[in-house]
């Protein structure tokens, strides 16, 4: 059998607002704190691919497994895989399963059960390609599939969706241990592979997944002082935007063996770093160039004049996005 879509395909993004959108064209779900995946079953195999178009399915075996069993031999599901533990998803938790032992993997999937949660159908159980249909119908048509498949189903769930604004800026109140935010969708469009132009996102908090470009040491002891972040421009250079420095001491010297052997140049390829500050030390001010391998997620408060007005606050490790990913489409409001 042939599948209607190619690997990798890129799932559709969304670009950041500060508030959701009125009008009867969107529809309203939760923002899941997970990965994103597009599931693809074709026959016996089964492959789950990141956002970045990465494969994820040596990583989450009991998913694999799960999708393997249902009856229909070919679709791709649209979703986000999350890690309940104690009621609750923990990305601390995701984050552990990428791991390179898989043994480790194994060990995990059975303690801590990944589970998919779907909200888009991309093709359907008879290998018809849905892309081009408008949000509505495909959602219909999930609906029915997940009525038909999935009911009971303990790994593989159904994400909720709403018309009502009020019910979506409830879940937006609510968003915090296992929602991100809301995401609102245009109801009229196709399948928006790869781009922004089909759906909005609202977080409780600002956020921004960047590139680690270089690092400096801290002012006393050969330990890291704070990450250099980038963003790309649209011509692919790399610029500096800001700095994060929120580690615990604990953190510190495994964080900067990870980063020292990263030290590349030139690390950024836009704007670079500046010199030292009159606060700065001289050693404070001397930073170190990376190669563009880590990607974090931060906290900030305000972007302006093509940087964070002030110092970001780390949240995570994202080693399911690429670096070239990390844009300045991100904090465009």
């Amino acid at each position: 059998m042939t599948l209607s879509l190619k690997q990798p395909y890129l799932p559709m993004e969304a670009k950041s607002v500060d508030q959701l959108p009125a009008g009867k064209e969107w529809q309203y779900e939760p923002k899941w704190d997970g990965f994103r995946c597009l599931a693809f079953r074709n026959g016996q195999r089964v492959d789950l691919q990141s956002k970045s178009g990465q494969p994820l399915a040596r990583y989450f075996p009991e998913i694999v497994e799960t999708l393997q069993k249902l009856k229909p031999k070919q679709f791709v599901l649209d979703g986000e895989i999350v890690v309940p533990v104690k009621g609750k998803f923990s990305f601390d938790d995701l984050l552990m399963r990428i791991h390179p032992a898989a043994s480790r993997i194994q060990k995990l999937a059975k303690e801590t059960p990944a589970k998919l949660i779907v909200f888009d159908l991309l093709v359907d159980d008879r290998g018809k390609s849905l892309v081009d249909e408008t949000l509505l119908p495909r959602r219909k048509k999930l609906d029915a599939f997940a009525k038909k498949y999935l009911t009971r189903n303990k790994l593989i769930e159904l994400s909720p969706c709403t018309s009502d604004l009020k019910i979506a800026k409830d879940w937006l109140r609510g968003a915090g241990a296992d929602l991100d935010g809301v995401i609102a969708k245009l109801t009229d469009v196709p399948y928006q592979s790869g781009n922004r132009h089909g759906m909005v996102k609202v977080k409780r908090l600002r956020t921004a997944d960047c590139v680690v470009g270089g690092f400096r040491y801290a002012s006393e002891g050969k330990v890291i002082g704070s990450l250099l972040l980038g963003l790309y421009d649209n011509k692919g250079l790399l610029h500096h935007v800001g700095f994060s420095s929120s580690f615990k001491a604990g953190e510190k010297p495994a964080l900067t063996k990870k980063v020292e052997a990263l030290i590349k140049p030139p690390g950024f390829t836009g704007n670079a770093p500046g010199g030292p500050s009159r606060w700065a030390t001289e050693r404070s001010a001397e930073w170190y160039p990376l190669a563009p391998k880590l990607v974090v997620e931060v906290q900030y408060d305000h972007f302006t004049g093509g940087r964070f007005r002030h110092g970001t606050r780390f949240l995570r490790w994202r080693p399911d996005k690429k670096p070239r990913q990390c844009t300045f489409e991100q904090v465009k409001r």
